[in-house]
């Protein structure tokens, strides 16, 4: 069976994120998507929130599995047999640090790492950059699925 992984905080999940894992799950038999829990830093949303949300907008692939992971990610791999990691870049400097954090991993435990070129139409996209235009009042509705931008919204209304 062919198993990849998709690291990441999606706080919240864009449409960007869900493009990389909508085309790694047309590549892999099963695709994990892990929600990093760094502790040092206070999300918009919970983790039990990210991952609720990510398995409603991924339901329709069939094959992807969200849990959270704290650690190192190449552990969370061997712990679940996975030989691959799939990141989307968006741009030259996503590459310049993605290139580190891919050698790393494969020195430390072998697992590879694919880089998918970002869809254009999301290369500007960030879950931090969505937050901060919806804080502001600004129509983010593009730029996530209809469900995330109902609990963005919703969530960022209780916090004003």
């Amino acid at each position: 069976m062919r198993r990849a992984v998709c690291p990441g905080s999606f706080d919240p999940i864009t449409n960007g994120h869900l493009d990389i894992i909508a085309r790694a799950s047309k590549l892999y038999d099963v695709v994990h998507v892990a929600v990093m829990i760094n502790q040092s830093k206070k999300g918009l949303f919970e983790i039990e929130e990210r991952i609720e949300l990510i398995r409603q907008v991924t339901a329709e692939f069939g094959n992807v599995e969200v849990e959270a992971f704290h650690g190192l990610l190449v552990d969370f791999c061997k712990q679940r047999d996975i030989p691959a990691i799939v990141k989307g870049l968006r741009a030259v400097s996503d590459f310049d640090y993605e290139l580190q954090m891919a050698q790393m991993n494969n020195g430390l435990s072998g697992v590879e790492t694919l880089f998918v070129p970002t869809n254009p139409t999301y290369s500007f996209l960030s879950s931090s950059l969505v937050k901060e235009v919806a804080a502001w009042g600004g129509d983010v509705s593009h730029l996530v699925p209809p469900l995330v931008n109902t609990a963005l919204t919703g969530r960022l209304s209780k916090e004003s």
